[in-house]
């Protein structure tokens, strides 16, 4: 089959050296996803422009490859038009990773919120648009809102809660995200494709915005309690980063990807409160695990979903791509990460 070969070739090249090394602009690039992607594109080959205003990203996210003369850092913002297109301009490939993003900052910041996820990507394909720019639009999981069908497929219906609850402004931010650059590509052929992350992990993330495994690590490793939200029933499956960045990067090297949406996470499945014990299990199997409503930790009218995993079924036959580090490894690369910072 046509696919299946240029899927083999996709994800050789996510991983090797191109004939034609090309220039990308990674917008949030000194973010956890994005530092991982940058580090990976520069270590292919390729050149990699950073655009990032360090609301949530930090430099020292790309101190792997700081001074690379492959690097370029710009720290400005998407809002920003004039910054966007002389980026864009220079580059080859843009992957828009730039958000407001993690459970505490939208409950505590929804107009920033809305503001850079739907008007920063207007601004990025706009400018992508008037070159035909490929572009990546990294989406979310959180679209799927309070959908009962698990695991979710990317043509599945979606269901949000009241606009009451600030909880889905960023679904909502994230489903405007996506049907722009899906009309960007109807109307205009723009190359777009993209990727909804769910519950993406490993070295570099931090547990400040309500990133659940490296709070509940950096918990453990202080002596505990774990705290877990509700009564720990609530399921999630995880991806590892270097797979996320290497799907990413296998995406915008098939055709057959672009004006399409892509589900991009783990194949295990588990309940937060099973997370909980195999964290405490992997630092000190004497840790508390205590359960707190949603209320005490976000305030009256949180809204959380009961269940939240990938069918990646349309990735794998589109870039012949599975993942390749389980739970177990993406919970020993966190605690170690974590460790090392101490």
């Amino acid at each position: 089959m046509e696919n299946a070969v240029t899927a083999s070739a996709a994800i050789e090249m996510a991983g090797e050296n191109s004939e034609t090394p090309r220039t990308w602009l990674v917008t949030g690039g000194a973010g956890f996803i994005g530092s991982h992607l940058v580090e990976a594109l520069l270590a292919r080959g390729d050149s990699a422009i950073v655009l990032d205003d360090l609301s949530t990203g930090r430099l020292e996210n790309l101190a792997p490859v700081a001074g690379h003369e492959r690097l370029e850092f710009i720290e400005g913002t998407v809002l920003d038009r004039a910054e966007v297109a002389s980026a864009v301009a220079r580059a080859d490939v843009v992957a828009h990773l730039a958000a407001a993003v993690g459970v505490r900052l939208i409950v505590d910041q929804p107009v920033k919120t809305l503001e850079t996820n739907i008007h920063g990507t207007e601004v990025v394909l706009h400018e992508c648009g008037r070159r035909g720019t490929p572009v990546f639009i990294a989406s979310s999981s959180e679209v799927y809102g309070k959908g009962v069908r698990c695991p979710f497929r990317e043509d599945d219906d979606v269901l949000l809660g009241a606009t009451t609850r600030t909880r889905w402004s960023y679904a909502a931010s994230k489903m405007v995200d996506e049907f722009l650059a899906l009309s960007w590509h109807r109307e205009s052929g723009l190359p777009a494709r993209i990727g909804r992350f769910f519950n993406t992990v490993g070295p570099r993330q931090v547990g400040w915005y309500g990133m659940v495994v490296p709070r509940f690590v950096g918990q453990a490793l202080k002596g505990g309690p774990i705290t877990v939200y509700g009564d720990g029933q609530q399921s999630r499956a995880f991806g590892h980063v270097g797979d996320v960045v290497r799907a990413v990067m296998a995406l915008m090297e098939v055709p057959a990807s672009s004006g399409r949406v892509f589900n991009i996470g783990g194949p295990e499945e588990v309940t937060i409160r099973t997370l909980a014990e195999r964290v405490r299990d992997l630092v000190d199997p004497s840790i508390e695990i205590q359960c707190i409503s949603y209320e005490e930790a976000y305030g009256t009218g949180f809204e959380d979903m009961t269940r939240r995993a990938a069918d990646t079924t349309r990735l794998r036959e589109t870039i012949g791509f599975a993942p390749s580090r389980g739970l177990d490894e993406i919970l020993v690369d966190v605690v170690a990460d974590l460790r090392g910072r101490e």
